[in-house]
């Protein structure tokens, strides 16, 4: 279709003539030479684009790259052959995994580990995650600097060691017997409270499965609390202090000011946070399990990661683990997307 003159030319009345908008003028260089300011706007701070190399290589080789590997869980698995070069097998290990396909063992242990990390991950989302945001409210409140500062950084610690450390210290305290032989500390404050018995103390409580999943998650708890909340208390500081006066004047006090002032004011930070949380809802840090479970808990310590890990390293079956994390990773694409879309319809607020 013709554009006509008047949709990209002004009339001047006083001349009797049509001439060029100065805006669309703008526009017009501004498209001609876009990868020219592209070209200019790189070599003016190239010294920051120098700095996101390392993360570029870091995305293209441990994230793009292995995702041909993929192709694993769609093809007869041969420690020989590349991927490439290996038989179309279909849905066959899927099919392994979700029905048996004439090895329900293998099924029975699929079904038991994706139950143990969706249960894991939702009481990490039950109890850890309200725990940095109260310890933000806490920080908030406490009027001296130095005093804060003393309790951040004690509650930012564990964050920075390594997970063996973190697991060593754990066995420590409740005392497995491999690592050292009598009852830890707390598994001897919980048998003189009378809530497990001197045997069971004795015997760790890492060895018994019912302990397992508390003591991971109170271990997380103590590793990442502190260090999540600094997210929340950055938004809390942000806030403007005429909110927390307006509020004073109209006689709410530190528990009204807390609901009404600062939890409204950091919700949207709340639901982006819940959100990316739920993203990873059953991608468990399966380092931490691998070091703290064993034999006789697996029947609720082992996860979709530790499984793939038994399977494909251990049990070379490479397609059987490639198949399992990614119905994982699968999953959790579904519910970032699922719980986007309920954050935007009920909040306004969303990921994107």
């Amino acid at each position: 279709m013709r554009d006509k003159g008047s949709d990209y030319l002004i009339f001047d009345q006083a001349s009797g003539t049509y001439r060029e908008d100065p805006e669309q003028l703008v526009r017009d260089d501004v498209e001609k030479h876009y990868w020219l300011h592209v070209g200019r706007t790189i070599l003016k701070d190239w010294r920051l684009y120098v700095m996101l190399l390392p993360t570029l290589l870091v995305f293209l080789f441990w994230r793009y790259l292995p995702m041909y590997e993929l192709l694993g869980a769609f093809k007869v698995s041969d420690q020989v052959k590349p991927v490439a070069d290996q038989y179309f097998a279909g849905f066959s290990y899927f099919k392994t995994l979700l029905v048996g396909g004439g090895t329900g063992g293998l099924s029975v242990e699929f079904w038991r580990a994706l139950r143990n990390t969706f249960l894991l991950s939702f009481y990490g989302l039950c109890f850890g995650f309200p725990m940095p945001i109260i310890l933000a409210l806490f920080f908030n409140e406490i009027r001296s600097n130095i005093a804060r500062s003393v309790y951040q950084v004690l509650t930012y610690l564990p964050k920075f060691m390594s997970t063996v450390v973190m697991t060593s210290l754990v066995m420590m305290l409740v005392k497995q017997g491999s690592l050292t032989s009598g009852a830890g500390i707390v598994s001897q404050f919980l048998a003189r409270l009378g809530l497990i018995s001197q045997e069971t103390a004795n015997s760790g409580l890492l060895n018994n499965p019912a302990f397992f999943r508390g003591i991971y998650q109170i271990s997380g708890i103590w590793e990442t609390a502190g260090y999540d909340s600094i997210v929340f208390f950055a938004a809390i500081i942000a806030i403007s202090p005429t909110s927390y006066e307006a509020a004073q004047i109209d006689g709410a006090g530190k528990m009204a000011q807390m609901r009404y002032v600062v939890l409204p004011s950091i919700l949207s930070t709340i639901v982006i946070m819940l959100i990316m949380r739920i993203g990873s809802l059953l991608n468990i840090g399966y380092e931490k399990v691998l070091l703290l479970y064993n034999t006789n808990t697996y029947v609720t310590a082992d996860v979709v990661s530790t499984f793939a890990q038994r399977y494909g390293l251990a049990g070379a079956q490479k397609g059987i683990a490639s198949a399992a994390e990614m119905m994982n990773n699968v999953v959790g694409m579904l519910l970032v997307i699922g719980a986007n879309t309920v954050a935007r319809k009920a909040s306004n607020v969303s990921l994107y």
